[in-house]
């Protein structure tokens, strides 16, 4: 079975990035020639997914304008006989893919953001991408954890080792291994210190979930920080289903944070077959 749809919670303020993001959205900051949210769909797009359903806020309009066709654009390039160029816009969005926005009126937490997707997804599994999280591996981290699905038919989540000092940034996971990459989730917990920490497997911002989240989501308490959090929702889900964690191969990069997307700046940039080399020999001049 494959999964046909993903949701991109996109609705945040991005005020970690003030003041680069007061009029554009977070998602849009580029890393390298690309903005982050145009990773997480292509990675999507990769894994199979055709359905990208945005949940967005009042601001997020640039995103829409992203995946739109830009007519004028387009003829001036093929005017102008820039055929590279104008397959580069053009590839933004596929002719087989279908985008979806719906609003998500206030900023109620990632669960709430999932739930505003509830009726375009409908009673079928679906992904969840955080576009904070880039993540590069081969192949792509979500056709890694969609493989997995086919052979399990449960709910998925991608997970990572991470320092003891970071649990409260993260939802933590602990459980029975099923094999080296595989891990039967019993317990989940939503951003706990280091000495109530389970374990120091934290989730990363890929989920592969089964329809049956949105009734948990639905009817759970608000959590950490007054928020509907999507692990509350994957914490009821255990109590009815079998939900696994998956340590992708990879590398995921916090963009989230200045260091995590400076990080992923430099690295993909060197990683890049025509900027890389140049980009090397200009660090290699640098006096650190």
């Amino acid at each position: 079975m494959n999964i046909k749809k993903a949701i991109f919670p996109v609705a945040g303020l991005g005020t970690r990035f003030l003041p680069a993001t007061k009029a554009q959205p977070k998602e849009m900051l580029p890393v390298v020639d690309k903005p982050l949210i145009q990773y997480a769909v292509e990675e999507a797009y990769a894994a199979g997914v055709r359905e990208m359903i945005f949940v967005t806020g009042r601001h997020k309009r640039p995103i829409e304008d992203h995946f739109d066709m830009t007519f004028e654009l387009e003829i001036a390039l093929e005017q102008a006989g820039k055929a590279e160029l104008l397959h580069i816009v053009r590839s933004v969005k596929p002719d087989d893919m279908e985008c979806i926005y719906v609003r998500q009126a206030q900023a109620l937490g990632l669960g709430h953001a999932v739930l505003c997707a509830q009726r375009l997804v409908g009673n079928e599994p679906f992904a969840v991408l955080l576009a904070d999280d880039l993540m590069v591996g081969e192949p792509p981290v979500l056709a890694q954890m969609v493989e997995q699905y086919r052979e399990w038919r449960v709910s998925i989540l991608a997970v990572q080792e991470v320092p003891a000092e970071h649990t409260q940034r993260y939802g933590i996971v602990a459980g029975t291994p099923v094999n080296d990459r595989l891990l039967y989730v019993d317990r989940i917990v939503e951003k706990p210190k280091p000495a109530d920490s389970p374990s120091r497997l934290g989730v990363a911002g890929r989920y592969i979930l089964t329809p049956g989240v949105f009734h948990e989501i639905s009817t759970q308490q608000r959590g950490v920080g007054g928020e509907i959090q999507l692990t509350d929702g994957i914490a009821g889900l255990l109590r009815r289903e079998k939900v696994f964690a998956y340590r992708y191969a990879g590398r995921r990069y916090d963009c989230g944070s200045k260091e995590g997307f400076l990080q992923a700046n430099v690295e993909l940039a060197l990683a890049h077959p025509l900027l890389g080399p140049g980009f090397r020999d200009y660090l290699k001049s640098l006096p650190l």
